[in-house]
């Protein structure tokens, strides 16, 4: 039996993880019904059969299952993750099981129905404490594998992974992702359909390091083409990949990336919940930083002050000692990035407390920004502007809004877009010839954009 082609591999999968025949389920299920007061559940080994085929057995059934394989497999499960959900694990749940080749078909699923439905978002986007639970799941798992085949990998093939995920990432960070967004998850439904033919135990690392990092990326420029649904699910296979590689402080990182989609959404509350999982996951200098970092500016756009201060300088002491050897994944955090975090917290804050104007700390990201950031450093160049009109210099404030529009009409990116929105609400109250012509300009490009996400 090849399990990836079943209808269900989430079930067979995990019977077989169990090693029982299926005449043993069906006895244990009908024993457990039993005991349960369900006299009338008797399967036999013919309907097991059907069940991993497709057939979607009634209640209780799903739940005496997941009973079952919860015992004989040693892991924590439920119906969802047996494949025995009315509408599909694809399509209501970002929770993937915890088995290597049934969470690669879970992945697979997520990307062909993303490629089939072009830029309509089908995949429901998770909140609250379904999606704080998810997180701290994932974070917390130990995946099993049972393919022993070698057929998926080899070193030239992770070689060739690397580089074109490292390519992907550049790309994004100069130009965004909208161009390359389609080709990224291609790519990375390839990388599923490998992971269930096999990977050596030699690779196994940098197979899911690659593909953890693969995912993040899937998860940002779906993000940035507002995938919002999309970019939830790539990011959590990007946890459980950091998770199969050992790079738990990966997941942590993809977290605050889902952290940062909540700021996008209006949901401060749900950030905060996802950075608490990652702050008690935390463990290099420069992850912990990164969180501070972002739960500081969340405790801003509550208005919290005291908070927010707290937070940004712990991350203010963590990057003056030094963030230690700061691994590819997590170079775009440094100096600059909190100083963005700061300015829009300052942003966020205005009128409360004596705090330094946000225009500054706009001014030191942007001194502070490396090579090949162009869309942040565009993002910065937006909220300098904003800034600046928001403090009552509405000449700089136009010069400034001239030149960051020039850098964003470059930049495929619905973030950006959105930024322009703050530019056009700071830019209300002023009626001169120079405001009218940025407002005409930020108007015309963020029309362009046609996902635009409300900041």
């Amino acid at each position: 039996m090849k399990t990836s082609r079943s209808k269900n591999p989430h079930l067979a999968l995990w019977i077989q993880a169990t090693g029982l025949s299926h005449g043993e389920i069906a006895r244990r299920v009908s024993s457990e019904a039993v005991r349960q007061g369900h006299r009338q559940i008797s399967p036999d080994a013919t309907r097991i059969r059907r069940w991993i085929d497709g057939e979607r057995p009634r209640p209780p059934v799903p739940a005496l299952l997941a009973h079952i394989l919860t015992e004989a497999a040693g892991v924590p499960l439920t119906p969802s993750d047996l494949g025995l959900v009315s509408a599909g694990v694809e399509l209501d749940t970002i929770q993937l099981p915890l088995l290597t080749e049934a969470a690669a078909h879970a992945l697979a699923g997520w990307t062909q129905m993303d490629l089939m439905m072009n830029r309509r978002d089908a995949l429901q986007l998770a909140v609250g404490a379904p999606l704080i639970l998810v997180a701290e799941r994932m974070l917390g798992g130990t995946a099993r594998s049972l393919n022993r085949d070698i057929r998926g990998f080899d070193t030239d093939t992770v070689t060739a992974l690397e580089e074109v995920t490292a390519f992907f990432t550049r790309a994004d960070a100069s130009k965004g992702g909208g161009l390359y967004r389609s080709a990224i998850i291609a790519q990375l439904t390839e990388v599923a359909r490998r992971i269930q033919d096999g990977v050596p135990a030699s690779l196994r690392s940098r197979v899911f390091a690659a593909s953890a990092d693969l995912s993040a990326l899937a998860g940002w420029v779906s993000h940035d083409t507002g995938r919002l649904g999309a970019a939830q699910r790539y990011w959590s296979y990007g946890i459980y990949a950091a998770g199969e590689a050992g790079q738990h402080d990966r997941g942590v990182e993809i977290v605050t990336r889902m952290s940062h989609q909540m700021i996008y959404l209006g949901r401060p509350a749900d950030a905060l919940g996802l950075l608490g999982v990652a702050a008690a996951k935390a463990h290099r200098p420069a992850v912990k930083a990164l969180v501070a970092s972002q739960t500081g500016r969340v405790h801003a756009a509550l208005g919290n002050e005291r908070q927010a201060e707290e937070h940004l300088g712990a991350a203010d002491e963590l990057l003056a000692d030094g963030l230690g050897d700061v691994p590819e994944w997590m170079s775009y955090f440094d100096a600059a990035e909190h100083a963005g975090a700061r300015a829009v917290s300052a942003r966020d804050l205005k009128g409360i407390g004596r705090l330094r104007r946000a225009s500054v700390h706009f001014t030191d990201a942007l001194a502070l920004r490396k090579p090949g950031f162009d869309r942040v450093r565009v993002m910065d160049r937006v909220g300098l502007a904003a800034a600046l009109f928001d403090e009552g210099e509405a000449e700089q404030a136009a010069a400034a809004a001239q030149q960051a529009l020039d850098e964003a009409a470059r930049v495929d990116s619905t973030l950006v877009a959105s930024r322009l929105n703050t530019l056009l609400d700071a830019a209300r109250p002023y009626r001169t010839t120079a405001v009218d012509e940025v407002r005409t300009r930020a108007k015309d490009l963020a029309a362009t954009q046609s996902t635009t996400i409300a900041a």
